[in-house]
């Protein structure tokens, strides 16, 4: 009987595995591992999908947020503005903060590392050669530079009493332009104060020490003349209202007065004569109050026929139109220049259209036709001395732009032959020609037709302009057909057309000044003090050991005569003329650019209207100079700044730059302290003046 085999559970298979079956069990074991962990790795790569897909809606959401935050906020103009506004402000402060955390001999060193060793400024320079202050120096500010304050004025200008109307920000003329202009103008009768306004100059030396916020005009002759003890007790400033006409400037304010005053008591208390240093059209208001200081009263200061000669040692004028200004025609004509003129060109709607209510050059010209001082700077001696129609002094005159930088070493006679030149012909005794083909021609192939005698029209603009209003107004048609047809202007023609187009402004500026030559001086009506600032109608004072400079820039294109062309407007308040800014030469050393033809000058004083008196109306014993006052000419070769570090540069002979000229300023106080024009070597020419000079045929 067979053995039963034991074991639980019944009906279980208890067999043993055959060697094949446990062959097969790992197998089938590594099958269900690697199954499962292939469902792990789905299930992990599902978590790492939901995850994306959650992280992706989050994403969405804040993206949908932020969208509907900034549909919810407009970004505008304001918000641009005030962040940049902010971002500068925050770098300038920034940078302020390291400036003044840096040592102070920081700045010195990065120039120096820079450009090299900067020379001592002349007042340095000569303090240390032992120069010291002896005698009071005056100064005498031009056009434009003087600051001018608010004494009284109409409700638009109410807070702003002793405030600077004139210089300094200008921050009145953006926040109330009409308000502005209505208190810097004259009244237009009388060249006076209108009813209700007293805009007064500026007093002291800061009156004309800065121009605007780091624009200087005196400051830096006044730091070098510190250098060697100059004060304020021997520095004096003869500010005065430059709109007025000199002779007013005594009504209103007493102004020549108080000049006279201030010297008799510098010399009074210095025992020595004052050195004068007038600038611009300073030169023109200095040689006026000569005059008045020695005439008799009521016209004149009562100091009699000496004054001059006890109380004056050396007259130093720099840039001074003498003899007037080809750009003032321009100015008085059109209101521009050569610069206002291409910017008008270029962007027309900013200038001649009505820009928020403010028609800026027609503004300007009612403003600028009430400063009666302007018609000083008209220029003088007619044909005689700024040329005909077919000839000028200046005839032959090379135009070229300099190839090579100045050089302080070479002698001034051999600075003129640098760089390679091309010569060109103008016809700069016609001031202004109407059209390019007039400016060329000979004046015997144009046909001209007077314009003196023309009947003028009548044009409505005088009542639609309000405030804008100019004499062009009433001119109409065949008044600017009568300008157009006479084609071109000399000097002379030039008188006759600026009392054509503006008569009321000619009628003050006829009281007050005289542009001719004198036949014979002994001639009682030039004791009239219209003829005292016209050096071709006047004596100067009787004072032999006085001396007498002409201090000017040259090497700079000079504005000296204009193409003009005529400009129809589309509403009855318009300028109908305008320089052409699309004449040119043709060619880069053309004298003509822009409709402006150019000469040797400082960019505003052509060096004939600077240089001649002393070059040849005053030189010697003259009808003009009976005394024999010593005149010297000293010229400055313009040298642009060599690095941005220099800013407006130290060997500059641009007209208000040259005050801070080095070798200007060295010449100045050596003088002041002692010095004669023979010490300082003469005169020192390196333009054509003597040559052009001796081409104008004036009785002496």
């Amino acid at each position: 009987m067979a053995r039963r085999r034991r074991g639980g559970g019944g009906g279980g298979d208890s067999r043993k595995p055959t060697p094949s079956e446990q062959q097969s069990q790992p197998q089938t074991g590594k099958k269900a591992q690697q199954k499962r962990e292939k469902e792990k790795a789905k299930e992990k790569e599902k978590e790492k999908d939901n995850e994306k897909e959650k992280k992706s809606l989050d994403f969405n959401d804040a993206s949908n947020l932020k969208k509907l935050k900034r549909e919810k906020k407009n970004w505008s103009c304001i918000d641009s503005c005030c962040w940049f506004i902010g971002s500068i402000c925050s770098i300038w402060w920034f940078l302020l903060f390291l400036y003044n955390a840096m040592p102070a001999s920081f700045p010195e060193y990065v120039t120096t590392a820079i450009t090299g060793k900067i020379p001592d400024p002349p007042g340095v320079k000569l303090q240390k050669e032992g120069l010291k202050a002896k005698h009071p120096v005056v100064f005498v500010p031009g056009i434009v530079t003087g600051g001018l304050e608010l004494w009284e004025g109409h409700p638009c200008m109410d807070g702003l009493f002793r405030k600077r109307l004139w210089g300094g920000t200008f921050g009145e003329l953006y926040k109330r332009p009409l308000c502005w202009v209505e208190h810097m103008s004259l009244d237009n009768e009388t060249g006076l104060d209108p009813p209700g306004i007293r805009i007064r100059p500026v007093s002291g030396l800061v009156a004309a020490d800065y121009f605007a916020a780091g624009y200087f005009v005196w400051a830096v002759l006044i730091a070098n003349l510190a250098s060697i003890g100059y004060e304020e007790k021997n520095m004096y400033m003869a500010a005065y209202d430059w709109r007025l006409s000199f002779q007013n400037t005594e009504v209103r304010d007493q102004t020549l007065s108080r000049m006279k005053s201030n010297i008799e008591l510098m010399v009074a208390t210095s025992g020595e004569k004052v050195v004068v240093i007038p600038h611009s059209m300073g030169t023109l208001y200095f040689l006026h109050f000569m005059k008045w200081a020695e005439a008799p009263p009521p016209l004149g200061g009562g100091g009699g026929v000496n004054w001059c000669a006890k109380h004056i040692k050396v007259v130093m004028n720099i840039g001074g139109p003498l003899l007037g200004l080809p750009k003032i025609v321009a100015g008085l004509f059109s209101a521009e220049a050569k610069d206002i003129a291409v910017a008008r060109a270029v962007a027309p709607g900013v200038l001649d259209k009505d820009i928020f209510g403010f028609q800026t050059l027609q503004h300007a010209m009612r403003m600028t036709r009430t400063w009666d001082s302007t018609m000083s700077l008209i220029p003088k001696g007619g044909d005689t001395i700024w040329g005909t129609l077919d000839w000028a002094p200046e005839h032959g005159h090379d135009c070229s732009t300099m190839k090579v930088k100045p050089n302080d070493t070479l002698p001034p006679k051999d600075q003129n032959k640098k760089g390679n030149f091309h010569a060109s012909k103008v016809n700069y005794g016609r001031i202004i020609s109407f059209g390019k083909e007039f400016a060329a021609l000979h004046s015997s192939k144009i046909d001209r037709v007077d314009f003196k005698d023309a009947k003028k029209g009548y044009n409505f603009g005088n009542t639609t302009c309000r405030d804008a209003w100019n004499e062009y107004h009433d001119m109409g048609i065949p008044g600017v057909e009568a300008i157009l047809d006479y084609k071109v202007y000399t000097v002379e023609s030039v008188l006759d057309l600026l009392q054509f187009v503006a008569p009321r402004m000619m009628k003050r500026g006829s009281a007050h000044y005289s542009y001719g030559i004198a036949d014979d001086l002994d001639d009682r009506k030039y004791q009239h003090y219209k003829h005292w600032s016209n050096p071709l109608e006047t004596r100067l004072p009787d004072a032999p050991e006085m001396e007498i400079f002409a201090m000017y820039g040259v090497g700079l294109a000079t504005e000296r005569a204009y193409i003009y062309k005529f400009t129809p407007g589309a509403d009855q308040c318009y300028i109908p003329f305008q320089i052409d800014t699309s004449a040119d030469g043709g060619i880069e050393e053309s004298c003509l650019k822009s409709g402006v033809f150019s000469v040797d000058g400082d960019e505003t004083v052509p060096s004939l209207s600077a240089g001649f008196m002393c070059a040849k109306g005053w030189r010697g014993k003259t009808r003009f100079n009976p005394s024999g006052i010593q005149t010297y000419v000293r010229e400055y070769d313009h040298a642009p700044p060599a690095t941005l570090l220099e800013g407006r540069g130290t060997q500059s002979g641009a007209h208000v730059d040259i005050m801070g000229n080095f070798a200007l300023i060295e010449d100045v106080i050596r003088v002041a302290a002692g010095a004669n024009g023979k010490d300082l070597g003469g005169d020192r020419v390196y333009s054509d003046i003597f040559k052009w000079s001796e081409r104008i045929k004036l009785r002496l």
